[in-house]
């Protein structure tokens, strides 16, 4: 208390200017130093879109925050070397200024002051303005922050090429950020999702498209065991009938093998050609048998099964097409795509009237169990459940059970990993058909 008294009395007896000029000096800093923090916050923070938006009204600001927004390493390193260069320079004409009044004391006195003026003035009222008004505040501050970089970009660079130079010394390189823009939208929609603002289907119509190029063929594509094929060698009128028979509208062609495609029918291709001879022919009882399948057939479309979805989906309306046949890198058969396939990973199962109404992603019993079939995706199954199963050792849930257990299960084995319970229902062959899964 008495050095206060004193500090106040040689205050008012020994005040000069270079203490008001000191004490002015330091309340200018501390206003750069707000500046600077609010410029920081408010060019992070804004959002993209709506300087985007504001910059197509014909904003500069907008733009100037856009620009600068294209080289945040630079950015930062510029605001953050004014801002600890006036910092620096308000605590030491501060501590000059308190150690006059106070003596000794004054340095103490000096350091808590300081830190007070700066941790109100000069961060905390300043960044949350700056986050309540992100991009009205970047637009406002980006014309002087284009300058400060301007002017402190040498020094930025060589603090930057030091700083790169100490971390690949060490070994810790940092990790180049890929595709920001997907990620930082993944991370919204998600959040989105959490705070209850998006809808579970929104939310998996918006990360489907997102992840199409993530995806490849063979991850959506119907297996080659599972596709109906035409045996060019059977008559036509059995052709005929197993197309009408079958729910799908394009079915390829073989010859001899499997593996040897030749061309695919479409359905209604084939009810054209089958009108026209019933018009045309005498006998209507052979009228079939003239039919020439692959006459009316389409080349078949081949493509590899590393090709992502969004590539084959820009593949499919340039060639006015809606199915491909997958194949390795041998050229052997692997599947078949549609376009199709690649909407449900965007808006979900689609059904028609021709499809078999089922649960394809497990219908849950009086017990909680889910009864899966082991071709069913764990994509679909984390989809239409909200399940964190990994997919990125398999495909199908037969597949994840497999690579968990390192072997082929037997019929009425159990496992449990991933937090979820495993048991064999079905097995024909090497090949699991049903399972049934509990959350434990």
């Amino acid at each position: 208390m008495d050095s206060l008294v004193l500090g106040i009395q040689n205050l008012m007896t020994n005040v000069d200017t270079g203490l008001w000029a000191t004490a002015v000096g330091i309340v200018l800093l501390l206003i750069m130093s707000a500046f600077f923090s609010g410029s920081e916050t408010a060019l992070t923070a804004a959002s993209r879109g709506k300087l985007h938006g504001m910059a197509d009204k014909g904003e500069r600001g907008a733009q100037h925050a856009l620009e600068l927004r294209e080289d945040t390493e630079r950015l930062i390193g510029a605001i953050l070397l004014g801002n600890n260069l006036v910092n620096i320079l308000a605590a030491a004409l501060a501590t000059t200024l308190f150690t006059r009044l106070f003596g000794d004391s004054g340095v103490a006195m000096a350091t808590l002051v300081m830190t007070f003026l700066v941790l109100v003035f000069a961060e905390v009222l300043p960044k949350t303005y700056a986050i309540s008004s992100a991009e009205r505040a970047a637009t406002r501050v980006s014309g002087p922050i284009r300058w400060l970089v301007f002017f402190l970009y040498p020094v930025v660079f060589a603090v930057q090429k030091l700083v790169n130079f100490m971390l690949h010394t060490i070994g810790a390189i940092p990790d180049e950020e890929e595709d920001a823009t997907k990620a930082e939208l993944a991370g919204a929609i998600a959040l989105g999702h959490q705070e209850g603002s998006v809808e579970k289907d929104d939310r998996d119509r918006l990360l489907g498209a997102l992840h199409l190029k993530d995806r490849g063929v063979e991850e959506v594509m119907l297996h080659r065991s599972d596709i109906q094929m035409i045996d060019i060698s059977d008559k036509p009128e059995v052709i005929v009938r197993q197309c009408l028979e079958s729910p799908y509208t394009r079915q390829p062609i073989y010859k001899d093998d499997t593996e040897n495609i030749i061309g695919v029918i479409h359905a209604k291709d084939l009810l054209r050609e089958v009108e026209r001879q019933l018009r045309d022919a005498e006998n209507r009882r052979t009228a079939l048998s003239k039919i020439d399948i692959l006459g009316i057939a389409m080349e078949p479309y081949f493509v590899p099964e590393t090709t992502t979805l969004d590539d084959q989906m820009r593949e499919f309306l340039r060639r006015k097409t809606h199915f491909a046949l997958v194949v390795d890198e041998y050229g052997a058969l692997q599947g078949l795509i549609t376009l199709e396939d690649i909407l449900e990973e965007i808006v979900g199962e689609i059904q028609d009237e021709h499809d078999d109404m089922i649960e394809e992603f497990g219908i849950e019993d009086a017990q909680g169990d889910y009864i899966v079939d082991g071709s069913t995706t764990i994509r679909d199954l984390n989809r239409a459940h909200d399940w964190n199963l990994p997919d990125e050792e398999a495909n199908t849930v037969a597949g994840l059970v497999i690579h968990e257990a390192q072997m082929i299960p037997m019929q009425g084995q159990v496992f449990s990993f991933h937090g979820m319970r495993f048991e064999i229902l079905t097995r024909e062959k090497n090949r699991i058909k049903e399972l049934k899964l509990r959350v434990l």
